[in-house]
């Protein structure tokens, strides 16, 4: 923080206004982009665009609300002299900036960047008593630009800006501000803490030290991925809203004229039919959007957009333009009825629909007529029996930021131990095969023409573990050549995607996760496929396997390999499962688990190191301990009761059944890394000088 004294402005208008809005034309891509990054991930793209460049529209000195006004009075005044106009910017007002106060250091892009922060963090503040259920106040007011007829976002980026827009919406307003404001203006601290201040923000420094772990997680591509057109709500694309609805609508106001003209008994007797007509509905609930409102998307729209997830899945069922049906699915989830069983993913909400609804499926699946909804961040299914005594059932999960394999497939419905899916329309063949058999070809499944499977087995959550069931799916040559990848029913709406990485290879780049379809994959899988019924009902995203390091054992007791198994949530965060498994044993035989750790960037595109120990019993009844690293593992020490340090990226000691031992490992630019489960979770899986020291009981 700052220690210059600071004097505050006292007029209304600090910046003259022909002053500030130069600043807003010059600097107009760069503030829209604060403020895009700056407002809550909970509006929708569209919405987030069209907010950031009112907010900046409304930034000039008397078009703020009064609230912001006061607020802004408290910016200190721009500097006097030529070196406080930036460039491209017209003259200051000498006058106004001659009375500034000696302390008042700031620039007149400071001043319109203050005002721009304040209006984007108190966006979706609400007054004392306000209802939650009803949106903020500033959402209910009519404020430029206004678009009509077309939805306006900005372009898809790559997997990393995905990453990094994932990261943020994790974190606070403020945080994503200070960010922004270091990375992508080069701001320097104390001149981003004034900033944030001068828009009410209490703790800038709390602020300021998030953004530093964040800048931590993403590395030195952070000011290049803020540039991308991921994060431009200048560049936009634009898709038009329901062209079927708008044309029902414009027919409808002809039909009012015409209707107006009528005799009073013939309007009553419309009306009258017009009553019966209206489909049945829970009683006393009205839909937060009617039916007709419902996104449909064209059906060969998937082959030929560059954003393959949901937004790209056609409207597809039996019952899609069943109306009684959708306005009762509607319904129930704007108001579900009493009895009617709801479940909810992990960090999955159950708000009303909104009109960004889209509408995926509607059909009948086994004894339940169904629909499938998506809305941006969630999938939801309504099942209806049909036997109106029992009560209707309601599912949410999360499904935000998915692509061509984490949105490849849905539940439709579950009967008997029995899962059955909705594919994507750019799945063009659906098999099954078993994690424990990995030298077993996949069996045939058969698929409807609308992409709903036959059943399959779903893996037993208490029994036995002696078979694993997953889905094989490959997706259609119009969207990649020869891509299979494996998914598996973990509890939620959304299988779970499953990934490999294969063993670190001498003198090549390392290995990045990749489909887990290939033999190897296959055969290393089966020795943690047990292990995945431990995730369900945990909103997991994904699950890689990495095998990071193999070993030769002691007296000639084979070959081990040290797998990292991370789950990543719809989330963000991640938890892993380190497995240490031999040559010696079973192909199927479980792994020995050998270190834990929760909500951790551990063997992740953020925490790309790793070291994990164990114990181990040779043969000949001596007992060892031995270490593995990951690939930039240089050296690894053991300390405590049993004092070792080897070159390399494994170690084997001699040790005794009980001793205590702390081990640590060197990475190739000098830093000092924690064993996964013996530091914190923040640091596990990444260097750390100041790992935990604490001696850890050897693992038997």
């Amino acid at each position: 923080m700052s220690t210059s004294q600071r004097r505050w402005a006292k007029g209304s208008e600090p910046v003259a206004l022909d002053h500030a809005e130069a600043v807003i034309v010059d600097q107009y891509t760069r503030l829209v982009r604060l403020a895009y990054l700056t407002l809550p991930s909970s509006l929708t793209r569209h919405r987030r665009v069209l907010v950031a460049h009112s907010l900046v529209q409304r930034a000039l000195p008397g078009f703020g609300t009064r609230r912001t006004a006061s607020r802004a009075s408290k910016i200190p005044l721009p500097r006097a002299g030529d070196d406080a106009r930036e460039p491209g910017t017209a003259e200051p007002d000498t006058e106004r900036a001659a009375s500034a106060p000696p302390g008042a250091s700031w620039t007149g892009t400071s001043w319109m960047t203050a005002r721009v922060l304040c209006a984007a963090l108190t966006h979706e503040r609400r007054p004392r008593g306000w209802p939650d259920r009803l949106p903020p106040p500033r959402e209910l007011l009519p404020t430029l630009p206004v678009v009509w007829g077309l939805r306006l976002f900005p372009r898809a980026g790559g997997t990393e800006e995905i990453a990094l827009a994932q990261l943020l919406s994790e974190v606070s307003a403020p945080s994503r501000a200070a960010f922004v404001l270091c990375r992508l203006d080069g701001l320097p601290r104390a001149e981003v803490a004034e900033l944030l201040t001068a828009a009410g923000v209490s703790d800038a420094e709390k602020a300021l030290e998030t953004a530093c772990h964040v800048e931590e997680s993403v590395g030195e591509a952070a000011g290049a991925l803020l540039r991308s057109q991921e994060f431009d709500a200048c560049s936009v694309q634009t898709r038009p809203t329901d062209l079927l609805r708008r044309r029902r609508r414009f027919r409808l106001v002809w039909c009012a004229v015409g209707i107006a003209a009528i005799s009073s008994v013939a309007l009553a007797t419309l009306s009258s039919s017009a009553q019966r007509d209206e489909p049945e509905r829970p009683a006393g609930v009205r839909p937060a959007i009617s039916a007709d409102a419902l996104l449909r998307t064209a059906p060969d729209a998937w082959a030929d957009t560059s954003r393959v997830d949901f937004t790209a899945w056609p409207a597809r069922g039996s019952r899609a333009d069943d109306r009684a049906l959708l306005t009762r699915a509607l319904s129930t989830w704007t108001k579900p009825p009493r009895g009617t069983r709801v479940g909810a993913g992990r960090a999955a909400t159950t708000e009303p629909p909104s009109p960004s609804t889209q509408l995926l499926y509607a059909g009948v699946v086994g004894k339940e007529a169904v629909v499938l909804f998506h809305d941006d961040s969630r999938v939801v299914r309504y099942g209806e029996p049909s036997s109106p005594a029992e009560p209707a059932t309601l599912d949410f999960s999360r499904a935000d930021d998915s692509d061509v394999t984490t949105a490849a497939a849905l539940v439709a419905g579950r009967e008997d131990g029995k899962v059955r899916y909705l594919t994507a329309p750019w799945i063009a063949e659906a098999r099954t095969r078993d994690l424990l058999k990995p030298n077993a070809p996949g069996g045939p499944l058969d698929v409807s023409g609308e992409g709903l499977t036959a059943p399959v087995d779903v893996p037993s959550a208490t029994g036995p573990c002696d078979s694993l069931p997953v889905l094989q799916l490959r997706s259609s040559v119009k969207i990649v050549e020869k891509h299979a990848f494996l998914v598996t029913d973990l509890g939620d709406l959304t299988p779970a995607h499953l990934s490999y990485t294969p063993l670190p290879g001498s003198g090549v780049p390392s290995r990045q996760p990749r489909e887990a379809t290939s033999s190897t994959a296959l055969v290393s899988w089966a020795r943690g496929a047990c292990r995945l019924s431990e995730l369900r009902g945990n909103g997991v995203r994904s699950v890689n396997q990495w095998d990071f390091a193999e070993q030769d054992l002691p007296e000639n007791g084979g070959r081990a390999v040290w797998s990292c198994v991370r789950a990543s949530t719809w989330r963000g965060p991640g938890d892993v499962t380190l497995q240490f498994r031999t040559s010696g044993e079973s192909a199927t035989a479980p792994a020995k688990v050998v270190g834990r750790a929760r909500s951790t960037a551990a063997c992740s595109r953020f925490g790309q190191h790793v070291v994990a120990s164990t114990r181990w019993t040779a043969g000949s009844g001596h007992r060892y301990l031995l270490a593995a690293g990951s690939r930039d593992v240089t050296r690894i020490s053991v300390t405590g009761d049993v004092d070792a340090d080897k070159r390399g990226r494994t170690l084997a000691v001699r040790a005794p059944q009980d001793a205590r031992a702390t081990v640590r490992a060197r990475l190739t630019d000098g830093e000092e890394l924690a064993e996964v489960g013996a530091a914190s979770p923040r640091a596990a899986g990444r260097p750390a000088s100041t790992a935990s020291t604490a001696s850890q009981r050897a693992r038997g």
